[in-house]
C-alpha cells in the first residue's frame, strides 16, 4: 500500500472513528431529552394532585405548550412523554445505557412498544414481576448490538415468550388497533397507509396485483371485427403481433356502412372484388396500437383510487354509507379555470394541485366560493350570502385548519370558537373567530382554572397570540395563498389599524 493510500485509510478511519462519537454523543442528548419531559411530568402530578378535578386540562395544557414550542405534532409530544414515563418507571438499565450513548432513541423505542404484552401480563397477574426485568436485560444485550429493525422482530419474540398468549387472543388485539392515515410527501403526492390484519393486505395486494395484470393484459390484446363466414379464411390472412403492440387487418372483411354492402349489385360486386385484389397484392396494413407504458404499481394505484372513490361498502356495514363522499376544499384563480393560465391550483391544508386537477374537480362541484385577495395573496372577502353562511365559508377559506400553533386538523373537524369570549361581550364578526379542534378549544374554556387555562387574542393581521398558563407566547398566522398573480385590479386594503370590538388589549 502506497503512502498516499495509508494516509487516506488513516483519514477515512478517523472520520468513521468521529461519527460513531457524535451519533453517541447525539443519543446521550435525546436521553437528556427524554429525561427533562419525565421531570415536567413530575411537575404535572404535583399540579394535579392540588387540582384533581382539572386532571385532563393540565395535562391537555402541558402537552399543546411542548408541541408549540417544539414546533411538534401532538401525537408525536404525546408519543414522547409516554415514553418518558415508562422509561423512568419501568427500565433503569435501558435508560442508562440510553444516556450513556449505547443505544439510540429508536432502540429504545422499539424496546418500550414490544414491552407492553409483558407489562400487561405483570398488570393482569398471570406472570411475576421478574419477568420485566429479563425483558431489560435480554432485550438491552441484543440492542446494543444490532440495528433498530432487528431489535425489534427480536423484542417482540421475546416478549411472546415471556408472557406467552394464544394467537387468537393476538389477533382480537390487533384488530382494535387498525387505523387508516394519510401523510402528505410532496405536494403532488401523499402517503395513504392502512394499519389492518396482515391477511387482509396481502389479500388486498393479491387482488390489486391481479386487476393490474389483467388491465395491462387487456391493452395488449386486440380484437379483429370479422364477418364470422369468414372467419376460417381471414385467421389465415391476419398476422397478430401483440409483443410489438401492432396487428394488421383483414382485408375481407367489410367495416362500411350495411346500406352500402358491395354485394347489393353486380357492379359493385365487380368493383369490391378488384379492390380486394388491389389489397391482397399490396399485403397485409399494419395498425399500430399504442402500448401501455405504465408500471403495474401506478395501475395498481389508480385501480385502489377508483375502488375506493366509487364504490360502497358491503351490506354487511349496513345501508347508511352509501350516500357518504369524499370531500377536499380547492382554491383555483378564475384565470385558470377559463385556460388563459396555467398556475397550480391549491388543495387547502396540504399543497399545489395540478391545474388540470382544478378544473376536472371545478367540473363536477356542486357548490361555489369567490374569493378576493390582495396583494399578498391574503383572503379580504368572499361572496356575501346569508351573514352566518358567508362568514364561514370566509373563516373556513381564511384558517383551512385548526388555528393553534402547529395543528394541522382540517378546518371542516375544528369549531368557529370566538377568540375573546362571546359571553363577556365579544363579537360574531370576522377579527374575532377562528377555527379550533376539540383539543385545542378546551384549553381556553373558562371553566379551566386561570392557572392552567390558555388565552388568545387575535391581532389585526388574523394571527392567533396564544399564551400558555406560565406566560409564553406562541403565534399563529393564517396561511397565505401566493400562487395567484391578480389580473384585476387590488380591492381596497383593509384597516389594520381598526380596533378589534370587545379585545380589552386594543
Amino acid at each position: 500500500m502506497t503512502g498516499a493510500s495509508t494516509h487516506r485509510a488513516d483519514q477515512q478511519a478517523a472520520l468513521l472513528a468521529e461519527w460513531v462519537e457524535v451519533r453517541r454523543q447525539i443519543n446521550a442528548l435525546e436521553a437528556r431529552a427524554a429525561a427533562l419531559l419525565g421531570d415536567r411530568l413530575a411537575l404535572m402530578e404535583a399540579d394535579i394532585a392540588e387540582s384533581p378535578l382539572h386532571r385532563n386540562a393540565i395535562e391537555r395544557s402541558m402537552i399543546a405548550e411542548y408541541t408549540a414550542a417544539g414546533r411538534l405534532a401532538k401525537g408525536s409530544v404525546e408519543h414522547a412523554f409516554a415514553d418518558a414515563r415508562v422509561l423512568v418507571e419501568s427500565f433503569p438499565v435501558v435508560r442508562e445505557s440510553f444516556q450513556a450513548g449505547t443505544i439510540t432513541a429508536s432502540h429504545v423505542r422499539e424496546i418500550l412498544s414490544a414491552a407492553s404484552p409483558v407489562r400487561q401480563a405483570i398488570s393482569d397477574g398471570q406472570v411475576s414481576d421478574e419477568r420485566l426485568g429479563l425483558y431489560e436485560a435480554a432485550a438491552l444485550e441484543f440492542a446494543v448490538a444490532e440495528a433498530p429493525a432487528r431489535t425489534r422482530a427480536h423484542v417482540r419474540e421475546l416478549a411472546a415468550v415471556l408472557a406467552p398468549r394464544t394467537v387468537v387472543e393476538r389477533h382480537a388485539d390487533a384488530l382494535a388497533e387498525q387505523c387508516v392515515t394519510v401523510r402528505p410527501v410532496t405536494d403532488e403526492l401523499s402517503l395513504l397507509s392502512a394499519l389492518m390484519p396482515t391477511h387482509r393486505a396481502q389479500a388486498i395486494m393479491d387482488r390489486l396485483t391481479a386487476m393490474a395484470r389483467a388491465q395491462k393484459q387487456q391493452d395488449r390484446e386486440p380484437t379483429l371485427p370479422m364477418d364470422e363466414q369468414f372467419e376460417a379464411e381471414a385467421d389465415r390472412s391476419v398476422e397478430v403481433i401483440t409483443s410489438g403492440g401492432t396487428f394488421t387487418v383483414d382485408p375481407f372483411a367489410w367495416n362500411g356502412p350495411l346500406e352500402d354492402d358491395p354485394t347489393d349489385t353486380p357492379e359493385t360486386v365487380h368493383t369490391y372484388l378488384q379492390m380486394m385484389d388491389r389489397a391482397i397484392a399490396q399485403g397485409p396494413v399494419p395498425i399500430i396500437i399504442p402500448t401501455d407504458t405504465r408500471g403495474i404499481a401506478q395501475i395498481r394505484t389508480e385501480i385502489l383510487t377508483d375502488l375506493l372513490l366509487t364504490s360502497n361498502p358491503g351490506e354487511v356495514l349496513g345501508d347508511g354509507m352509501e350516500n357518504i363522499t369524499a370531500h377536499i376544499q380547492v382554491t383555483v384563480a378564475a384565470t385558470t379555470l377559463t385556460g388563459a393560465d396555467d398556475y397550480p391550483a391549491q388543495l387547502d391544508g396540504t399543497g399545489t394541485l395540478h391545474p388540470d386537477t382544478a378544473r376536472t374537480l371545478a367540473g363536477t362541484a356542486t357548490s361555489w366560493t369567490r374569493l378576493f385577495l390582495d396583494t399578498d395573496g391574503m383572503v379580504t372577502a368572499t361572496d356575501p350570502y346569508q351573514p352566518t353562511a358567508g362568514m364561514k365559508r370566509f373563516l373556513q377559506a381564511r384558517d383551512q385548519h385548526c388555528r393553534f400553533p402547529g395543528c394541522r386538523m382540517p378546518v371542516h373537524r375544528t369549531q368557529l370558537d370566538h377568540t375573546y369570549d362571546w359571553a363577556q361581550g365579544g363579537r360574531t364578526e370576522l377579527n374575532n373567530l377562528a377555527h379550533l379542534c376539540l383539543t385545542h378549544h378546551a384549553l381556553k374554556h373558562p371553566s379551566i382554572p386561570d392557572e392552567h387555562r390558555w388565552t388568545a387574542r387575535q391581532l389585526p393581521d388574523w394571527t392567533l397570540q396564544w399564551t400558555s398558563p406560565n406566560g409564553t407566547l406562541h403565534h399563529d398566522r393564517p396561511p397565505r395563498r401566493v400562487m395567484f398573480i391578480p389580473s384585476d385590479p387590488a380591492p381596497a386594503p383593509f384597516d389594520w389599524n381598526a380596533p378589534i370590538h370587545g379585545d380589552p388589549a386594543f
